[in-house]
């Protein structure tokens, strides 16, 4: 017996805006992650994925994100921007790292 791949698609709904998009996905990202201790998987994840596929439009999402909840979203940031913010140092403290996204954001011009 032969099973169908399932395959997911980069859509945007016909009546979804783009952050009720990147909502969704997040959503399914937290879902389907919770239990996974793994950087490289959690990252890896299709809903991760598509979110960085979004581009700079989420920038603000992600940013209403790491203040509102932690998570890995200063990595998505970081394939989306380019830049990384946190001063080396800081690179291993979660707390310090999303001051410095925050604080990136905020210079940059972003609302959230």
């Amino acid at each position: 017996m032969s099973t169908v791949p399932i395959h997911r698609t980069s859509v945007l709904l016909p009546t979804e805006s783009v952050e009720q998009k990147f909502q969704r996905l997040a959503a399914a990202w937290r879902a389907e992650t919770a239990y996974v201790s793994s950087t490289s998987d959690l990252v890896a994840h299709p809903a991760f994925q598509e979110i960085v596929g979004m581009g700079s439009v989420v920038v603000p999402l992600l940013l209403r994100e790491l203040e509102s909840r932690t998570g890995h979203w200063h990595r998505a940031l970081r394939r989306i921007t380019g830049v990384d913010p946190a001063a080396p140092a800081d690179r291993g403290n979660m707390d310090k790292t999303t001051a410095a996204w925050l604080r990136w954001g905020k210079e940059q011009g972003y609302e959230w």
